[in-house]
């Protein structure tokens, strides 16, 4: 079952990607994943689960790698109240859900660490299964869903050049 993975502090780009393994393969940097905060989360990590963060989530260094490491380890949505400009996109062109949620909501009781959650990325909401809370954010445009659920940037633009190749 997917869980909530809660992070106080500042979580920048250097605790999620850290410079001395950058020159490393993706599968060595992501076992490397945020160690100097929380060295279980990289062996312990599950597809599915869910990443929340405070605000300015990815400060720090435009490293791609960054992002890629979290939906590598199989994060399914990162959540904060505000994101870094720089890791916010490159998560959208990696086709890694980010969400903003409102701070007011980031208080919640059932915002705990290690809580049972399933996330609905077309409904932008966060259910916490231990309370049955639901937690609604803020969603995407519709061009951004379309671009994350074609696999990124990359994917997403050869999709749209072999559809107007064939309808021509």
């Amino acid at each position: 079952m997917p869980r909530l993975w809660r992070f106080e502090g500042t979580i920048d780009t250097d605790v999620l990607a850290p410079g001395f393994y950058m020159k490393s393969p993706l599968p060595k940097l992501s076992n490397h994943c945020l160690e100097a905060v929380r060295p279980d989360f990289a062996r312990t990590v599950e597809k599915g689960d869910v990443f929340l963060a405070n605000a300015n989530m990815g400060v720090g260094s435009s490293r791609e790698q960054a992002a890629e490491v979290l939906k590598y380890l199989g994060i399914s949505a990162v959540i904060a109240p505000s994101f870094a400009g720089i890791f916010y996109r490159n998560a959208i062109n990696l086709g890694l859900p980010v969400f903003t949620i409102d701070q007011t909501l980031m208080s919640m009781p059932a915002l705990v660490d290690g809580a049972n959650v399933e996330f609905h990325f077309d409904v932008a909401e966060l259910k916490i299964l231990d309370d049955a809370t639901c937690i609604k954010l803020i969603p995407l445009p519709n061009f951004l869903k379309e671009l994350i659920l074609d696999g990124g940037l990359v994917p997403h633009l050869e999709k749209r050049f072999q559809q107007e190749g064939s309808s021509s």
